[in-house]
């Protein structure tokens, strides 16, 4: 952490030199601190974190040229009490990370932008596309994942349109093999049919990437990707989305397999001035991938690192209902049940609820905590069989945006 603030304020004494060139320059970052710990943990493959981690976002921002902005933005994490290596600088697989490095041109062409270099992309809250810092999300540090790549995108009243080539950049030590230099080519668009009325495709082609089917490992076809679109009905005071996508792998584009991973996902949401009452539904085969953050329940969805596709080997059936109330301004009190169940639902269901809290100390600083209790069901990846009948987990938490 020393290092990575002085490497910043190293570069920010270097900016006056350089005045002429550089202009608005801003000071950009978060740091989030989570602490957590669980009754029940698997003995033989801790899934839950029992402690406290922490990670550093921290770079700059500043306009190189008219229309031009650079990007710069660093990460470290680390759990509380380990022997962390921050002095070992970028030559570590504990150290630092260049988390973000680009450049923005403004008006090419009169009308696109053009994003060049190592970048954040997507939605946080998306099930199936997402590089970028997670938050709320106790297990392990949490780096956060980027992309190194050229995007391009148009925009106004009416459609907005994205394309993006390049490579998954490797910030996870290692970790993910699943991603490993792979390369990612794909595009999205999206239409505001009317004030309220949304419609969004996409397509996304990868290629060395590995991905897992029927019990095995597999990294022998040429494209692997998925397609997909999303239709939202968003008025004043209610949220209704329907979202449906689909795997592709093979020799060529959108060639499918016996068992084409897919998922079907809607969201509600009604809103009664201090009170918003939400549900949700998810169905997905077991052979379904995609890069999405969706994380549903403190417990179940957490530690799977937004893949809860994979909750058994036939996919997953799940059910949520939630109720978000602000009791005071500052204040956001949620309360969640959640059902989990393979999709053919031949064994009972994993349950789960969780009750959290947000409390927003400024614009900048949120605390936050969350107690959820989950009784296991007979299948999936949490059962009874590895952590007993059920399970409880409690969380505290600090989230600095600057």
């Amino acid at each position: 952490m020393k290092k990575l603030l002085g490497l910043l304020l190293a570069m920010a004494v270097a900016f006056p030199a350089s005045a002429d060139v550089l202009k608005n320059v801003t000071l950009k970052g978060e740091i989030q601190t989570i602490a957590s710990d669980v009754r029940h943990n698997d003995v033989t493959d801790a899934r839950y974190n029992s402690g406290t981690n922490a990670r550093a976002l921290a770079g700059l921002s500043f306009d190189l040229v008219e229309d031009v902005r650079a990007n710069v933005l660093f990460q470290y994490g680390y759990a509380w009490g380990t022997n962390n290596k921050a002095n070992e600088g970028f030559d570590n697989a504990d150290g630092m990370k260049l988390a973000e490095a680009n450049v923005v041109l403004s008006n090419l062409f009169c009308c696109l932008e053009a994003t060049v270099g190592r970048q954040f992309y997507g939605d946080e809250n998306s099930a199936v596309m997402y590089f970028g810092p997670t938050h709320y999300n106790a297990e392990g540090v949490n780096l956060a994942r980027a992309l190194d790549a050229a995007k391009v995108s148009y925009s106004d009243d009416f459609k907005s349109f994205t394309m993006i080539a390049g490579k998954v950049a490797d910030l996870s030590d290692g970790e993910d093999e699943t991603t490993k230099d792979a390369a990612i080519y794909g595009a999205d668009l999206k239409l505001n049919l009317t004030e309220a009325l949304t419609l969004q495709a996409y397509g996304y082609d990868l290629r060395n990437v590995q991905y897992f089917e029927g019990g095995v490992w597999n990294d022998t076809d040429k494209n692997m990707g998925f397609y997909g679109a999303k239709l939202a009905f968003n008025p004043e005071a209610a949220l209704l989305s329907v979202e449906y996508a689909r795997n592709f792998a093979g020799d060529r584009l959108v060639k499918e397999h016996k068992d084409t991973g897919y998922m079907v996902k809607a969201d509600g949401a009604i809103n009664f001035e201090a009170v918003t009452a939400r549900a949700a539904f998810l169905y997905s085969n077991g052979n379904f991938m995609a890069f999405g953050n969706y994380r549903p329940g403190l417990l179940i969805g957490d530690p799977m690192k937004g893949n809860i596709f994979d909750y058994t080997e036939d996919g997953v059936r799940m059910f949520n209902v939630g109720f978000d109330f602000k009791p005071y301004e500052k204040w956001t009190v949620s309360l969640d049940g959640y059902s989990f169940q393979s999709r053919f639902g031949r064994h009972s269901a994993t349950l789960e609820a969780d009750l959290t809290a947000k409390y927003a100390h400024n614009e900048y600083v949120e605390l936050f905590a969350g107690v959820g209790y989950a009784k296991y069901g007979t299948e999936g990846n949490y059962n009874k069989t590895d952590f007993g009948k059920d399970n409880t987990k409690g969380q505290l938490g600090m989230l600095i945006k600057f």
